[in-house]
């Protein structure tokens, strides 16, 4: 079920959904003026941790005596170590710092421009699909990507079609191969398909994904291994069950924010003269979250806090847990679905979707709450492509949603 006027689908006035607005405005300014010490020192500390994750990871990989009572439990706790420090590099630290939430320190070693994180897509191609695509077009059939990554059709109003039923394998070889699946996702294989995509633009990206994704595979399976020397096969094992621990991982978190039941789609009318107020709406309406403890929060980059995330994605993730409560009570207040449970049922919701989807809407029964009653005017939208609109096709982005740039025009 797809939202086509957020207002109306929550029977809120024009003035609730300003006032709403202006809440959650004046949470963003009060956040940005707190900004200080405290959480200049928790990024530095979680980058000291990551480092020091990897570092003991390589180290034990390298110095565990290579006899048959250590080599497999130094093999295990390499792996582990590792798997640690990527996950935490790609959850907390990478897409964090690129979403521009430690920009206003003017450090320029953890800036948006300039990191470069530890996974095959281009952090340029990534800022573009994921800051701005993504972020600003959350959930709209049709304009945001990540509504099944192009290859799973996650919602009903999607246009079924056969290859569909393999559905199932698609999700696993994406869980699989998650980093890989990220690093295609901004070069737009639709629209390479229909001829609608600029050669020279598929060139030049193509050309940053082999150059990111060769280091990438030099990285971990040549040079890591070699200056093992007689340990490189356990090196390298250890450094592929590191990387699809971190897949596995990345791909859980963020299904788990995005397509839970209470997560909802929106029709191309509800962005046309969509208002900050509006986005702010769409946001909590098309986002979910996930409990759980601290640990838990920093290891899934504080994506737990999905809904304050994509309300504030500039803002630092350490300060989503205190902004959770401020957010809940505005729901609350104006009687807003606040989506949030347990990770397990989470994914379970999400992985039910991918499943039933697979099939013809004829044999399956929706999980989302019923839309309104419709005006005798109205007539049901025709179902929907995965297609993408251009970026020429699309509404300037929101200044929050953090930087990006192509290298033939400025952003």
């Amino acid at each position: 079920m797809a939202i086509s006027d957020v207002t109306e689908y929550m029977h809120l006035t024009d003035e609730q959904v300003e006032e709403l607005g202006r809440e959650l405005d004046r949470i963003r300014e009060e956040v940005e003026a707190s900004r200080g010490a405290d959480d200049a020192a928790y990024i530095h500390r979680m980058i000291k941790v990551q480092r020091g994750l990897a570092a003991a990871g390589r180290l034990t990989l390298m110095l565990t005596p290579h006899s048959r009572k250590t080599r497999v439990p130094g093999a295990v706790a390499g792996a582990a170590l590792l798997g640690l420090a990527k996950i935490l590099e790609n959850m907390e630290i990478g897409h964090n710092v690129m979403h521009g939430q430690w920009d206003w320190m003017n450090d320029p070693e953890i800036h948006s421009s300039n990191w470069e994180w530890d996974t095959a897509q281009p952090a340029e191609q990534w800022k573009h699909s994921h800051n701005y695509v993504h972020h600003q077009f959350t959930n709209v059939l049709g304009y945001d990507n990540d509504i099944g990554y192009g290859i799973l059709r996650m919602a009903r109003e999607q246009r079924w079609n056969p290859a569909n039923l393999g559905q199932p394998v698609y999700n696993a070889a994406l869980a699989t191969l998650f980093q890989w699946g990220v690093a295609l996702h901004d070069l737009d294989i639709e629209r390479i398909r229909k001829g609608e995509k600029d050669p020279a633009e598929m060139k030049r990206q193509l050309g940053q994904i082999l150059r990111k994704g060769r280091n990438q595979i030099l990285k971990d399976y040549v040079v890591y291994p070699a200056l093992s020397g007689p340990r490189w096969r356990t090196t390298l094992t250890a450094n592929a069950t590191a990387n699809l621990t971190r897949n596995l991982w990345s791909y859980v978190i963020i299904f788990c924010g995005h397509f839970p039941d209470g997560a909802m789609h929106f029709t191309e009318e509800e962005i046309e003269d969509e208002t900050r107020a509006e986005w702010y709406l769409r946001q909590i309406l098309g986002a979910a979250n996930f409990e759980g403890g601290p640990l838990l929060h920093i290891l899934s980059g504080n994506l737990g806090f999905q809904i304050e995330h994509h309300l504030f994605p500039d803002l630092p993730s350490n300060r989503y847990a205190e902004i959770a409560e401020r957010v809940k009570e505005l729901c609350a207040q104006y009687d807003i679905p606040y989506t949030i449970g347990p990770l397990h049922k989470q994914y379970g919701q999400a992985l039910r979707t991918i499943m039933k989807l697979s099939l013809p809407n004829r044999f399956t029964s929706s999980d989302k709450p019923p839309q309104p009653p419709t005006r005798p005017d109205s007539v049901e939208a025709p179902p929907v492509d995965k297609g993408r609109k251009s970026d020429a096709e699309r509404p300037p982005r929101r200044s929050e949603l953090g930087g990006w740039s192509r290298q033939q025009r400025a952003s």
